[in-house]
């Protein structure tokens, strides 16, 4: 048990370190280069302009930069890879036990999130450069959704070929057999969990609670005695942590698809993960777990329906966060309280896990 626990803690600290020390390399280079919106402005899911959130955010959206995501998924890997490579060369020692990397484990959440992490990357670049489908820049919402259902897809066919996954786990009632349907459930899971990070857009919001969903993760993972996924959720967790700490108010830099499309299509496969190969619930757990995600994505479907077919708005602004803004909320009240819920939520989720 301790050196399941220090296996976990290690690499956490050991990314967190590693966040926290090329942060002044990475700030150097977005400042230098500007690396941010030349123009603020957003577009709605329905293509049209938003002007309640441009007059409320015209002066955080240009100046600050993007790519601050960069700096979780850099640290974590960095974190992974060093500790693999300090077993292979000290075998048989301390380093060699802290060594979490697995094909049974591990493999597929870190090509998950290096894939999503790249692919942000690209449209990122594209929306500094103001080049892209939007006058915004940046890949067009269908674009990035088709990009993102595609990695679902093809991560789906390697759990129901690959790994047998042919059930999912039902709380107190379990396992549940689906056969071929995991393939779009998988597909339509990955794609919903990614539409939830819209809920970047608030200095601290999105690290805060990608913070807290890995940490009830790699906690649900660690009591499936999956202990070398759940040292990967800790290490992500411990950049994440480092992240944030240079993202509270105010910003030095904004996530961005860099890093939310990392993080949100990583943890779609950790819920997978943690499932009926973990001997668990880990995906409809994700119900709660990801609340705050799955809520603001809601609230975005429901303006973008309610504003064509009903010719009116639900929300002052979407996705959710925003419309609280739009009520006179300070930004740091919604960051805060969001956080509040989304430990709640985690909490509920894991009790559920363990119950069951």
């Amino acid at each position: 048990m301790l050196l399941d626990l220090i296996k976990i803690f290690i690499p956490a600290l050991l990314s967190f370190a590693i966040g926290i020390g090329i942060t002044p390399v990475l700030t150097h280079y977005l400042y230098a280069h500007k690396m941010w919106k030349k123009k603020a402005g957003k577009i709605g899911l329905d293509g049209a302009e938003t002007p309640l959130f441009n007059k409320l955010h015209e002066t955080r959206e240009t100046g600050t930069p993007r790519l601050g995501g960069v700096l979780i998924w850099v640290s974590a890997t960095i974190a992974i890879l060093g500790v693999y490579l300090l077993g292979l060369l000290f075998e048989s020692s301390f380093f060699s036990k802290l060594d979490f990397l697995s094909r049974d484990q591990t493999w597929i959440p870190l090509s998950a999130l290096l894939i999503g992490a790249v692919i942000g990357l690209i449209d990122d670049l594209f929306e500094i450069r103001g080049g892209g489908s939007y006058k915004a820049g940046g890949l067009s919402l269908r674009k990035r959704l088709f990009i993102v259902g595609t990695v679902g897809l093809l991560a789906s066919f390697w759990f129901y070929y690959k790994l047998d996954v042919l059930t999912i786990g039902v709380p107190f009632y379990g396992e549940l057999f689906i056969g071929w349907l995991i393939i779009p459930l998988f597909t339509l899971i990955t794609i919903a969990v990614y539409s939830g990070g819209i809920i970047d857009g608030i200095d601290g919001l999105a690290g805060g609670i990608f913070a807290i969903m890995f940490g009830a993760y790699g906690a649900i993972a660690f009591f499936q005695n999956q202990i070398n996924l759940s040292a990967f959720c800790a290490t992500l967790l411990g950049g994440i942590l480092a992240f944030l700490w240079f993202n509270i108010p105010p910003a030095r830099f904004y996530m961005s698809e860099t890093g939310s499309m990392a993080l949100t299509l990583t943890l779609s496969i950790v819920a997978f993960m943690t499932d009926s190969l973990g001997g668990g619930e880990g995906l409809l757990v994700l119900l709660l777990v990801a609340f705050p995600l799955l809520i603001t994505s809601l609230s975005a479907v429901i303006q973008m329906f309610s504003k064509r077919f009903l010719h009116r708005k639900v929300f002052l602004i979407a996705p959710l966060h925003h419309h609280f803004e739009a009520l006179g909320w300070p930004s740091y009240k919604v960051t805060m309280r969001y956080w509040i819920l989304s430990v709640i939520f985690a909490l509920l989720g894991l009790i559920l896990a363990l119950a069951s």
